[in-house]
């Protein structure tokens, strides 16, 4: 495994920084109105890969995606893979993505478990890179979110309008414009040596 030393303070700064990200922007702006209760209840998993190699990552995805479908979701609803890293090129993790959907199909979990997005420099296609728009799914760091299928069915159910809510996003996000998102005050990758 391509592993440089890391020490378990870097991961409790990695994580304080994602909790911090969840907490201000995610629960904060209510850009997913589903993240509060799982945040509150304590059953989202943070999960920090230390490898620079994307094939290192994708055996602790496959690991992760094993321990969501064998816990019970009021001990882990959803799991933070967050990979500091590696792959923080966008437009490298971008081409990841297709690799982790189909980890997830032969692993025989496709309906059950799905992988979400976030990174730093997220864009959205058809977007420039300074778009508002693309905040929505901008993290400190690059980030695996590993999802319940069923978590999110109740969620949607409790939540009739969940078809508004990117839109609904896009116009919180305008309305705060860049400048409300750096006065957010959320840790950038790089910012603090991680």
């Amino acid at each position: 495994m391509n592993t440089p030393p890391r020490h378990d303070d870097d991961h409790a700064v990695i994580i304080a920084n994602t909790v911090d990200w969840l907490e201000k922007a995610v629960i904060g702006l209510n850009l997913c109105p589903f993240a509060k209760a799982v945040h509150v209840k304590k059953q989202i998993r943070y999960v920090v890969c230390d490898s620079s190699n994307p094939e290192d990552l994708l055996a602790m995805l496959m690991d992760e995606l094993q321990t969501l479908a064998d816990s019970s979701p009021e001990q882990i609803d959803t799991t933070l893979l967050i990979h500091p890293y590696t792959l923080n090129d966008f437009l490298d993790y971008n081409e990841f993505l297709d690799v982790a959907d189909a980890a997830v199909e032969d692993m025989h979990l496709a309906g059950e478990l799905q992988v979400a997005s976030f990174h730093p420099h997220y864009q959205f296609a058809e977007t420039f890179e300074d778009d508002i728009s693309n905040f929505t799914n901008r993290s400190p760091y690059p980030t695996l979110h590993l999802l319940r299928e069923d978590s999110i069915e109740r969620a949607v159910e409790a939540f009739p309008e969940a078809s508004e809510i990117f839109d609904k996003n896009i116009a919180t996000l305008e309305k705060l414009g860049l400048d409300g998102w750096e006065k957010l005050g959320i840790a950038k990758a790089g910012s603090d040596g991680k």
